[in-house]
């Protein structure tokens, strides 16, 4: 082999041959950068991680039915049809009135598509359906990604304001980068035709029958086609009629004489919205909300840009008095977040070269931070592999990865400085610095690897926004051994001293020697003999380790420091929510909601005006007139003068008492993890008496807590409910209960002429009775019902009336009825110790005298349970991993546990840095404690490694170990600092935004402080216990 394919001095083997190869290393490095560089500019991004939901919805509409008879005639059927099927884990169902809903969950790893396809399959094979159902619609549930809302406002009438929309959404599809936009919450478009009784009474006729002459007579259909010789022609009936002029000229009578009565003449036929009782305001005047969402690789800001673009444009296209607002513009939210994040990481880098530069040679801190632009940059291309966005969590994960990535390199790094002051040339101190480390170095990288595993199997909600964590911090990993094992080597190996001779660089090496000897001669003046002291007392040292360790335990579980699910995003807007009793006027609704949007006013003109608030967007009677929401949008948190939860808070105090309402909250929940009530109760029982009655129980009992706000009992009051018992004089005349109750329901709810697409969007066609014959039960016992023959009979005489009150809604899980009772809790945290009290008396109680009711925790506690125990497996699998990965280097059962001693002592100081920064414990405090597993045990591995290499030589324990813990005092100092430092910037970040991802760096940054003195001074003392140990046992069993 040619000289220039080996290494100087023919060392041998791949390190040797990339420590001698400059140009090699170089390549691999370029490769990396310049792809991942390349690669980031086209990685999807978004605020949070897109995943799927894993849940099929079946729907089926059935127009005019009561809960319970949605539930017995749909529910039942579709519960039945596909709670067999494999890969389904769960099937909840919602009976309202006029449609039923079933939610199926998905196993773990099933196939959504082929389930979804079984569901309709099965749900297409039910033949006992209502006739009056309508067809099934079974579909996948998707999160739509919404980028930013428009309110479309002003002084004019609601089909204008929806002509105006409809204009505006066609104009911003005209741009390239926005392909979805929806209008939000608009009541369908609706043909009335009102037929007054005595005029039906009149022609004989019913408004079914109406319908059906008019369902007849507007068609649109193809009639074939005639050859004739001068070619094909088509033929076609075209009888279709899109609007009220058009359906008023159809005739619908034909009288004996030849006179035809056409629908004009009889009905009063309206062109607009359906009858509902909905209505929105923004800043108190009529508007409608536009929606735009983003699919693909679209980017928010890309989007966000066109919509701003196009509405600019659109502005002289608007009508006199209407105008447009963005309220919400979730691309500036990715920005602030980015930026944050980004400053964060740029703070944290600078910080670990300033002290790399204090600790070591000038030119060794610069390379050894490379290897983070480098391990970054190439873990974007692993992130383009495994389809990992950018978003909020996996930035997050390079910042944990900022200070952890260089400890490896640091031990490869100061072990060639080492070599070089003894004096070995560059290239040959480069090889044997990192050959000597190579191994212990490979498999700390792996224990940081196996730590963080477990958080990419977290099962849930929670998991799937997480597992972005563990797949962009192992590729960092991943890629940072090879750089410190293969290019950093070569990068020091070829390295000069005449930088020392002159210039600014001679001043900083001075600098830094000096430093580094008095850093040496501390070490030797403090550390040492403390150390050697310690190692003296090793039993006492051991009490006072476990006392702490015991204190901190016993600290916890007290449940003084609180425990949520997931640290509160702050959302941009405050929202609140009241339900009245069901079938409340419209009218009381509306005053109440006035009360409440008067005292969002007042605090807003208190607290800086347009500072504070863009504006506030009210809806009434979304979901019936009992019910309201407003919607407080605030400015940028970076510059309002409150939070969104102290405006929520002064909201809801502002706003007073209220009698006659069912219940009210204030929210300020961005709708992403963590938000939701922080109490979420289900009982479920087969009688829904001993539910209304249980749930009350449970909420009156809340109530009597001080922390617990915004209690809903889940068990609202339903309509009133009429009856209907058919009498003989009916059957006598062919009429039949399913005749009758269409009859009564066409009257009232309209019977379908047609729905057809006008222009983009569908409207319906229907006939009923005039609202003023509509508005009571007066109007009701007057009806008159028609046999077949056209017999005449009234309702009275037809049927026996019994009053009686019909459920909201029934909601069903695991075919059992259940009701949920909610509240939230002030602070959140608190909401352990509000389970605990209630689980010592309330909980029991109502179980012990209620027989057959089950309780169990939903919604944040049921998601917290489930990521804690996919935790705990997750951490005691990755413990296992770690000692066996431990075991096979050190060829020792013992060793290894004295190492992981780090890791419990790790978790006192993550609780102790949550205490010092006042943060309670969430799931996103004990996936740090999980990924800390790892980062703590590396720098015992090497010190371990280093006393048995001297205990090897022939010295003994105490001055092997002594040795190696002076000698390894500065690099572990300096990966601890590192990691702490590179953390800092966002464990110490004021800005909200950033508030959910501190309590992970917290654990961390805090844990990797505390664990290190116990590298520093209990695993020295653990390891001379050992040698104690294995003393004695030589002294009583002495060879033979």
């Amino acid at each position: 082999m040619s000289d220039q394919f080996r290494s100087p001095g023919e060392e041998r083997g791949a390190i040797a041959w990339m420590a001698g190869n400059s140009v090699a290393s170089n390549l691999l490095m370029l490769i990396l950068m310049i792809g991942g560089l390349l690669i980031a500019t086209q990685i999807k991004q978004e605020v949070f991680p897109e995943f799927d939901t894993d849940i099929v919805t079946v729907t089926v509409p059935y127009p005019g039915a009561s809960p319970e008879e949605v539930e017995q005639g749909i529910i039942l059927a579709i519960e039945e049809a596909v709670q067999g099927l494999d890969g389904v884990d769960e099937v909840t169902s919602s009976a309202r009135e006029g449609v039923g809903v079933v939610t199926v969950e998905l196993l773990l790893g099933a196939d959504l598509q082929k389930l979804a396809s079984d569901i309709e399959s099965e749900v297409d094979r039910i033949s006992t359906f209502p006739d009056d159902a309508e067809e099934p619609e079974v579909e996948i549930l998707s999160r739509k990604r919404d980028v930013v809302s428009i309110v479309v406002y002003g002084d004019q009438s609601e089909i204008v304001l929806r002509n105006v929309a409809e204009q505006l959404r066609d104009f911003l599809l005209q741009d390239k980068n926005i392909t979805q936009v929806e209008l939000e919450d608009v009541p369908d478009l609706e043909i009335s035709i009102e037929i007054p009784q005595q005029t039906l009474r009149r022609y004989g006729l019913t408004t079914g029958e109406v319908a059906s002459r008019l369902a007849a007579g507007s068609i649109d259909l193809p009639g074939g086609g005639i050859k004739t010789d001068a070619g094909e022609v088509l033929v076609r009936m075209k009888e279709r009629r899109d609007t009220a002029q058009q359906f008023a000229s159809l005739p619908v009578v034909s009288n004996n004489d030849g006179s035809i009565v056409r629908l004009g003449e009889m009905a009063t036929i309206k062109d607009g919205f359906e009858d509902t009782d909905y209505r929105a305001e923004y800043n108190g005047k009529p508007a409608l909300m536009i929606e735009i969402y983003r699919i693909g690789e679209q980017t928010p800001i890309d989007v966000a840009n066109a919509v701003f673009a196009q509405m600019e444009a659109f502005d002289e296209h608007l009508p006199p008095g209407i105008k447009l607002a963005a309220v919400k513009d979730r691309s500036e939210i990715f920005k602030q977040r980015a930026d944050l994040l980004s400053r964060n990481a740029f703070l944290g880098l600078a910080l670990v070269l300033v002290l790399l530069s204090i600790f070591l040679e000038t030119r060794l801190a610069f390379w050894v931070t490379m290897g983070i632009p480098i391990s970054f940059l190439g873990a974007f291309l692993m992130m383009a592999m495994t389809g990992v966005s950018i978003n909020m969590v996996s930035m997050f994960a390079f910042i944990i990865a900022l200070g952890i990535v260089v400890d490896d390199a640091i031990v490869v790094g100061e072990n060639i400085y080492k070599f070089r002051q003894q004096g070995l040339p560059f290239v040959q101190a480069a090889i044997a610095g990192v050959r000597e480390v190579a191994v212990p170095v490979t498999f700390s990288v792996l224990t940081n690897i196996v730590a963080f595993m477990p958080l990419y199997f977290i099962p849930g909600t929670m998991g799937k926004i997480m597992m972005t964590i563990p797949v962009v911090v192992i590729s960092v990993f991943a890629i940072s051994l090879v750089e410190s094992l293969f290019v950093l080597p070569a990068h020091l190996g070829h390295l000069n001293d005449r930088h020392k001779r002159k210039g600014p660089m001679a001043w900083l090496h001075e600098r830094q020697q000096r430093f580094s000897a008095f850093f040496t001669r501390m070490i030797e003046k403090y550390y040492g003999p403390f150390l050697d002291k310690v190692l003296h007392t090793r039993y006492i040292t051991i009490a006072i380790a476990v006392a702490v360790l015991l204190v901190t335990i016993a600290y916890v579980k007290s449940g003084r420091m609180g425990m949520s699910m997931f640290p509160k995003i702050e959302s941009d807007y405050a929202q609140a929510s009241v339900t009245l009793p069901y079938g409340a006027p419209i009218e009381r609704t509306e005053q109440i909601a006035r009360q409440i949007m008067s005292a969002a006013d007042e605090i807003i003109a208190e607290n800086g005006g347009d500072q504070l608030a863009v504006g506030t967007f009210s809806q009434l009677g979304r979901s019936g007139s009992h019910q309201a929401r407003i919607r407080v949008y605030l400015t940028d948190a970076e510059i309002r003068p409150m939070s969104t939860d102290q405006f929520t808070k002064l909201w809801r105090q502002r706003s007073g008492e209220f009698v006659g309402v069912e219940s009210i909250s204030f929210s300020s929940d961005s709708g992403g993890p963590g938000s939701g009530a922080a109490l979420t109760m289900e009982l479920s029982h087969r009688d829904l008496s001993v539910l209304e009655n249980a749930s009350e129980e449970l909420a009156a009992a809340l109530e009597s807590y001080s922390q617990v706000k915004d209690i809903d009992d889940g068990f609202a009051p339903g309509k009133q409910q009429l009856d209907f018992t058919l009498k003989p004089a009916a059957r006598s005349l062919g009429l039949t209960a399913s005749e009758v109750a269409r009859q009564v329901r066409n009257a009232y709810d309209g019977a379908d002429v047609l729905k057809q697409q006008r222009g983009r969007n569908e409207i319906t066609i229907v006939v009923r009775l005039p609202k003023k014959e509509r508005i009571s039960e007066y109007n009701l016992e007057q009806m008159i019902l028609r046999n077949s023959e056209g017999i005449e009979i009234p309702l009275l005489d037809a049927v026996e009336i019994k009053r009686g009150r019909a459920y909201i809604t029934i909601d069903r899980r695991s075919g059992r009825r259940i009701v949920t009772v909610t509240a939230d809790v002030t602070p959140r945290p608190q909401a352990g110790q509000v389970i605990a009290a209630l689980e010592e008396e309330t909980i029991p109680d109502l179980l012990n005298r209620y027989a057959g009711l089950s309780l169990s925790y939903e919604g944040r506690q049921a998601d917290m349970k489930e990521s804690f125990q996919g935790l705990v497996s997750g951490l005691l699998l990755a413990l296992l991993l770690i000692y066996l990965l431990l075991a096979i280097p050190f060829r020792s059962y013992i060793q290894p546990a004295i190492i992981m001693i780090s890791i419990p002592f790790g978790m006192v100081g993550a609780t102790l840095g949550h205490l010092a920064m006042g943060y309670s414990l969430s799931i996103m405090s004990l996936l740090g404690v999980v990924a800390l597993s790892g980062v703590v045990v590396n720098d015992s591995l090497v010190l371990i490694d280093f006393a048995n290499r001297r205990l090897h030589k022939g010295e003994n324990p105490h001055d092997a170990v002594l040795a190696a813990g002076m000698q390894r005092f500065r690099p572990i100092m300096l990966t601890t600092l590192t990691t702490f430092f590179g953390l800092a910037p966002m464990i110490f970040e004021t800005s909200r935004q950033a508030r959910f991802l501190i309590p992970m760096a917290i654990s961390l940054g805090f844990g990797i402080l505390f664990a290190t003195l116990i590298a520093l001074v209990l695993v020295p003392v653990l390891y001379m216990v050992v040698e104690d140990i294995r003393a004695h046992w030589r002294e009583t069993h002495p060879m033979e």
